[in-house]
């Protein structure tokens, strides 16, 4: 579903003083976007991750090991931004 589907099926809700204060979402539209950022049930990981290549994981866990042996850290905040990015 492209974004301007989407942005037509949304509306917003304002109080009083018309600033924008909730959003309501077709329900069908709401299970389709919840399905696409739930992890899987049985492995627990997004969907994004299940296609993700083994050799790539496994490349990335020993750049992680590599990085953590040499002392090289990161605050938590760096990584949630990357994450969220």
């Amino acid at each position: 579903m492209i974004r301007g589907q989407i942005g037509s099926q949304i509306r917003y809700v304002n109080n009083a003083d018309g600033e924008t204060t909730d959003v309501l979402v077709p329900i069908e539209l709401w299970q389709q976007l919840m399905s696409c950022i739930n992890s899987d049930n049985v492995s627990g990981l997004a969907e994004i991750d299940e296609q993700e290549p083994k050799a790539q994981i496994l490349a990335d866990l020993q750049e992680s090991l590599r990085q953590a042996a040499s002392g090289q850290t990161f605050p938590v905040s760096e990584l949630w931004d990357d994450i969220t990015a």
